[in-house]
């Protein structure tokens, strides 16, 4: 392991610590434990995303186009232009903020050494050479030489599965992402951020990782699709416009090119869909929920395996007191009270801590103590008047013959950890146990089965989402904590049993449901073996050992007391570890699929809608039917407001694969369908009341504002035509109806009318509709929406 210090340096003799002055030139040089980690994008990032995209550059430059031409109010599309981007830029910056300060919050500290006082400092603060302390409960947040050690021993299972505690004397190297157990330390920081050993591993599992979004995947698609079209259909407008107006001048060619072009841009799709994912993260902080990779919430409501391990999940990775059962004529009165004389320790460790919640201490007064050992497995205690009591591992304090081995096996095979309590008259010490010792109790310990873990799990099986328990403990110990939370664990399989063939591997985990003694590496196959069956897969995790399985999972998610390196690769963290948050978090991710779906359909729909009328006014050398302004309106009454606003809705339907391949079945025909009514309204109501073909030229110049009512009418009746049917459009889409919704498409319809019956609308959209031409543009258009009605039916049953 690379160390960054010099061991002769100064500093690191002195029991005093760093001074001020020597942190502020380490911080200065960026030798800091910071490493660069973030949970969303910069500011300058949020301005560009928002601003800088194709479909931006393409509606800029008709904006300034039409803006050469004089006609102000057909460039109000470019007003929405700008609010879309504002608004984008507001709400990303706005979640940013909430996003930050709250892993902010949740940022672990270390407690250091500066100018002789002991500090707690941010983890990410600690420089090299600092003098860190070491307590119980403590993370080792950088690597480094032990300068004292009391005990200390460290869990290391992050860092290489195995769950039993390592003993580390003075000298040892010890390496950050591992947690104190036992005793107290100090050490200085010898390797610092990138540098640290669990910073190189968290380095190497972030490489390549790619959170996969079908909703992103299919707009990209879309989008790709939409800028072939417009590149097609751009010369094709241009043509065709200068055929039927351009004896008015260019700028009628412009004005009627740029409606076209402007309807087969989805201005709003990429900011709305933005906008869903940054709400869903905001809203699940609010649940302790930390979203460090956007398309998550998404992605795990497509999960339909959920892959987790039994401490931390099902548990609360703590033990509990159980039960003390005396053996050898002891009462369980005075079995009880040395427990409590035994755990009132001034440094216990997990054991005792158990013990000690559950059981008060006697007063008894302690005159020696043995500590425990890892690799003695027992510690030992004298008491005043009561002589040695020594509690460790059954299988290292009874002979090998002795029948109460078969009680210790009955209860570890109902999930329970066993300590045998034992006395002794003669002295201890740790060199070996006396002679004596006689068995006083078998001591019980659980794991605390978090109290919602059988809910979750419930919920989970009901939304047909298959749980797969892996864990290194015991199988049989895991199969009895997964009873407890509801699962059928059938026969539990040993991992070290399990072939290594992709193959046979996918078949074993299809039907098994526990697996105990599973390593490292093997939870990595056991996600790529699922995955490969054709499962999106969701990994739980904690330890430094899970990073990679998390990284290869298609979501992973870590607890928030787990290692940094593995928060640092998961797409969610539950910040305060209760696996109970996946319900709203697979609420979430269903809200924004089944929204953004509604919202792309809009889009798409008006897309195709001005393709079909691009290339049918082409066909028959007519005037695009419609007026840049007449396409803004339709969109903001029709799809603009309402899109936003069902974007954020409650939306609890299932995930169903295949998101663009239904928008395309739908929105497509519907906008076909759309284009069509508008071209046979805009022909039907101009045969009546438009201009005949050879003075058109003439009489109905945009550039010269010509007022001539024969002029603007058969663009009113398409207008009316097209609004009739997309609202119709809305109507499917926002089923099933609420009373929000009702309200929503009412209000957007009201907007729609006035634009039509105030004088102020009338004369800002050029619009003139007699009875004689609304009662055949609406006709026309109620046609369209029962062919609508009918298409979505069909795409229904189809799906």
């Amino acid at each position: 392991m690379a160390m960054q210090g010099n061991p002769t340096d100064t500093a690191l003799v002195r029991d005093t610590g760093l001074t001020g002055a020597e942190v502020a030139e380490r911080v200065a040089r960026g030798e800091v434990n910071e490493v660069g980690e973030r949970t969303s994008r910069s500011v300058g990032e949020i301005i560009r995303a928002n601003v800088f995209t194709r479909f931006n550059a393409i509606l800029g430059a008709l904006f300034v186009l039409v803006m050469t031409t004089g006609s102000w109010a057909d460039g109000l599309f470019g007003v929405i232009l700008v609010a879309n981007s504002a608004i984008g830029i507001a709400q990303e910056y706005l979640a940013k903020r909430k996003l930050d300060r709250l892993a902010l919050l949740n940022a672990p500290t270390t407690r250091v050494i500066r100018d002789g006082e002991t500090l707690e400092v941010p983890t990410r603060e600690v420089v090299l050479d600092d003098l860190i302390e070491l307590r119980t409960g403590d993370e080792v947040p950088a690597d480094g030489v032990l300068l004292r050690s009391e005990g200390l021993e460290l869990n290391e299972s992050n860092l290489t599965g195995e769950s039993d505690p390592v003993h580390h004397p003075e000298g040892d190297e010890i390496r950050s992402g591992t947690s104190v157990v036992a005793g107290t330390g100090r050490y200085h920081a010898r390797a610092v951020g990138a540098d640290a050993y669990v910073n190189r591993i968290a380095a190497e599992a972030r490489k390549f990782t790619r959170t996969h979004s079908e909703i992103q995947a299919s707009i990209n698609t879309l989008l790709r699709y939409i800028t072939w079209v417009i590149a097609a259909a751009l010369p094709l407008q241009i043509w065709s416009q200068w055929r039927a107006v351009g004896d008015q001048g260019w700028q009628s060619v412009v004005i009627r090119s740029a409606a076209g072009i402007v309807g087969l841009v989805p201005e709003g799709l990429v900011l709305l869909t933005s906008v869903a994912f940054l709400l869903a993260a905001v809203r699940l902080t609010r649940d302790e929920v930390l979203v460090q990779q956007l398309p998550a919430v998404e992605g795990l409501a497509r999960v339909d395996v959920v892959c987790l391990d039994k401490t931390g999940t099902l548990t609360v990775g703590e033990i509990a007191f159980d039960d003390a059962e005396p053996v050898n004529g002891s009462t369980a009165h005075e079995v009880r009270a040395a427990l409590g004389a035994l755990a009132d320790d001034p440094d216990p460790n997990g054991t005792l801590a158990a013990i000690g919640a559950a059981l008060p201490s006697p007063g008894w007064h302690r005159t020696s103590t043995v500590p425990f050992n890892s690799q003695r497995k027992w510690s030992a205690a004298c008491f005043e008047g009561h002589g040695w009591w020594v509690m460790g591992a059954p299988e290292i304090l009874l002979p090998p013959d002795d029948p109460l081995h078969a009680q210790v096996s009955d209860l570890a095979g109902r999930g329970r950890r066993v300590v045998l309590l034992a006395r002794s008259a003669d002295p201890v010490d740790s060199s070996a146990l006396p002679d004596d010792l006689t068995p006083a109790a078998l001591v019980s310990l659980a794991e605390q089965i978090r109290p919602d873990a059988q809910e979750t799990l419930t919920y989970l099986a009901d939304q047909g989402v298959a749980i797969k328990v892996i864990s290194g403990d015991n199988p049989q110990t895991v199969a009895a904590v997964a009873r407890e939370v509801g699962l059928d664990p059938g026969e539990p399989v040993d991992a070290r049993t399990l072939p290594e063939d992709g193959d046979e591997l996918r078949e074993v985990l299809a039907a098994g449901t526990v697996f105990g003694r599973v390593s490292p590496e093997q939870k990595r196959s056991f996600v790529r073996a699922l995955q490969a069956d054709g499962h999106v897969v969701a990994m739980t995790g904690d330890g430094v050992n899970d990073a990679l399985a998390l990284k290869d999972a298609d979501i992973g998610l870590a607890m928030g007391n787990g290692a940094q390196a593995t928060k640092a690769v998961a797409e969610l963290v539950l910040l305060d570890g209760r696996f109970s948050h996946m319900p709203k978090v697979l609420a979430e991710g269903r809200r924004v699929i089944g929204n953004v779906e509604r919202v792309a359909n809009l889009f798409v729909a008006k897309n195709a809608m001005s393709l079909v009328a691009i290339v049918a006014t082409a066909l028959v050398a007519l005037p695009f039917p419609f007026l840049p302004r007449h396409l803004t309106l339709v969109s903001t009454v029709t799809i603009g407001i309402p899109a936003f606003v069902l974007a954020l809705g409650p939306n609890i339907r299932r995930y169903q694969p295949g998101f663009l391949g239904r928008i395309l079945r739908f929105a497509v025909p519907a906008g076909a369908i759309a284009g069509l009514a508008v071209i046979v309204s805009y022909l039907v109501t101009g045969e009546r009341y438009g201009v005949a073909p050879g003075q058109f030229e003439a009489r109905c110049s945009v550039a010269t504002g010509s007022s001539d009512l024969s002029c603007i009418r058969p663009g009113t009746g398409a207008t009316m035509t097209l609004l009739v049917v997309f609202f119709a459009i809305l109507f499917v889409l926002a089923l099933p109806l609420r009373l929000w919704k009702v309200v929503l498409i009412g209000s957007m319809a009201a907007l729609a009318v006035l634009a039509f019956v105030l004088p102020i609308g009338r004369d800002f959209f050029s619009f003139s509709a007699p009875a004689g031409l609304v009662w055949p543009s609406l006709g026309i258009g109620a046609l369209g929406a029962l062919c609508i009605v009918a298409l979505r039916r069909w795409t229904m049953r189809a799906t």
